[in-house]
């Protein structure tokens, strides 16, 4: 599916291709809630990274997180890349070079219509804030976790049939 999305102040716009479009996903760790807002989560999507095309990049800029593991006092930089608009601040993407062929684009960015999921994973609750409740609709299959799904995009997708399997 193509994607296309862009910033709140139209300073920057971008294209994607994505085989995993579904924003099923709600991130609720302290990176996505503060760096995005909105409903204490954020959502991302998969996409191809080699078929991104952006205007106006001069007006994108980049947040690497702050990290500290459980356990540490040291705190390291994630290789994460999460880009933003240095004008109005929307998110845009996360590109993380560990995964050079994916980019995340964030689900708030996205103009193009995206398909509804039939049911959502709720991922990071260890990092929730106390206000944020997580909403489960009745009859709807939800999972959570308190950290990571072992469930990746892609699997998510071919479980419901979304997205072929890979041979």
């Amino acid at each position: 599916m193509k994607l296309k999305g862009s910033c709140h102040c139209g300073a920057v716009s971008f294209t994607l291709n994505s085989n995993t479009p579904y924003p099923y996903q709600r991130c609720y760790c302290s990176i996505c809630r503060k760096t995005q807002g909105g409903g204490g989560y954020a959502v991302n999507l998969g996409g191809d990274f080699h078929s991104l095309k952006i205007k106006g990049a001069d007006d994108v800029s980049v947040y690497h997180a702050r990290l500290k593991r459980k356990g540490e006092k040291r705190i390291h930089t994630s290789t994460g890349q999460r880009h933003f608009c240095r004008r109005c601040g929307s998110a845009l993407w996360l590109y993380d070079p560990t995964w050079p062929d994916l980019v995340h684009p964030f689900a708030s960015a996205i103009d193009t219509p995206l398909p509804t999921p039939p049911d959502y994973t709720h991922l990071l609750l260890d990092y929730k804030a106390p206000w944020v409740e997580v909403e489960v609709k009745a009859g709807r299959k939800d999972k959570q976790f308190a950290q990571f799904p072992k469930e990746s995009l892609l699997e998510w997708h071919q479980r419901h049939g979304f997205a072929e399997a890979d041979d």
